[in-house]
């Protein structure tokens, strides 16, 4: 099968730690098409309508299953957990016992460790032409966290070009639970060298400022009058480079915004736009807040699908989650799961034209 993006299923089919993956494509009634692999539960392309009805990809990836197994970039579309985001020094204490994490980001450990739901063979199941579900057991110790947790999460391409992503979890034990999908997205086109362009529209009042190694240094500060205000629409380039401490420690923006809402619900999140296709992504979700990162590690020093090359700050991302290092400051929404309970999030990125 070769997917409407030119990837071809057989280059991504291997046994990686005794499982099979695979190459899973959702088409829709008016023809886009999003295909995810098991390995990761990576979303590989996305592919949707620009204002003249051309169909664009717009999520960096790879274009077969060992470019992603050696991968310099691992996150390109992946499913991070069980703590998306950063813990500090790679600690934290439940229940009075203290639990010690792989350090893979300098002091910190990020997106689950080196092992973490980006790495791990999903199992997988289409349910129908545009709906896939994947599972995973993380068992007690994996990557040092506590419990074994069932994690269920489901990819559903609506027919109005959204893209669903439902989470869902349970565990044995108490343990720290923070997912989110970490797609790199250029509405330009994967391939285009630069996001810098785009506006953006980001639902927040506040956001958390942070220390140089990224860890939220405590309490939510305002947007207003600082380079992070996206309240109205804004180029992602436009205050970038501006001497900033929050964006000299990021080297850009690597934050986590606030999402104006109230309680659990799914709600309107961030807006951006593309000046070349028309391209619209809406993100909604039920999470408490979204990072916005803009590719500044990115180097172009690999090769992506199609023969691209990925330089810096030629994607965005918006990572639906809780908070950075929620388990070390308790005045934050809690990421802790206990026996009983389940763990259940919404995130739809919903694309559409703009014309103008």
């Amino acid at each position: 099968m070769k997917t409407l993006s030119g990837l071809k299923s057989r280059d991504f089919e291997k046994i990686v730690n005794g499982k099979p993956v695979e190459l899973f494509s959702l088409k829709n009634n008016s023809g886009a098409e999003v295909t995810i692999i098991n390995y990761g539960a990576k979303i590989v392309s996305l592919s949707v309508p620009d204002r003249t009805g051309r169909f664009v990809d717009v999520v960096l990836g790879k274009s077969n299953i060992d470019d992603y197994l050696n991968d310099q970039e691992p996150y390109f579309g992946a499913v991070c957990g069980r703590t998306a985001n950063r813990v500090a020094n790679g600690r934290f204490t439940l229940d009075d016992v203290e639990y010690t994490l792989d350090r893979n980001n300098g002091p910190n450990s990020l997106h689950g460790g080196p092992g973490g739901f980006h790495a791990v063979v999903w199992d997988a199941r289409p349910l129908d032409e545009q709906t896939l579900e994947l599972t995973y057991l993380s068992k007690d110790g994996e990557e040092g966290f506590p419990g074994n947790l069932t994690v269920t999460l489901i990819y559903k391409l609506t027919d109005n070009n959204e893209v669903e992503i439902h989470y869902r979890a349970t565990t044995d034990k108490a343990t720290i639970l923070n997912l989110t999908n970490h797609s790199y997205f250029n509405l330009s086109g994967e391939g285009d060298p630069s996001a810098l362009d785009h506006e953006l529209q980001i639902n927040a009042d506040t956001f958390l400022p942070t220390n140089d190694v990224a860890i939220p240094l405590g309490r939510p500060e305002k947007v207003e009058d600082t380079p992070f205000d996206f309240k109205s629409l804004h180029t992602i380039g436009e205050r970038i480079e501006d001497e900033d401490t929050q964006l000299i420690f990021g080297n850009g923006y690597d934050h986590n915004y606030i999402i104006n809402k109230v309680g659990k619900e799914l709600a309107y999140t961030a807006k951006a736009i593309s000046p070349k296709t028309g391209i619209v992504m809406e993100t909604y979700t039920t999470e408490p807040g979204v990072q916005l990162y803009t590719g500044n590690y990115l180097d172009g020093s690999f090769t992506g699908k199609n023969g691209h090359t990925y330089p810096k700050r030629s994607a965005f991302c918006l990572e639906t989650q809780h908070y950075p290092d929620s388990i070390n400051h308790p005045d934050y929404p809690s990421v802790i799961l206990r026996p009983g309970e389940t763990f259940e999030s919404k995130t739809s990125y919903r694309f559409s034209i703009n014309n103008g």
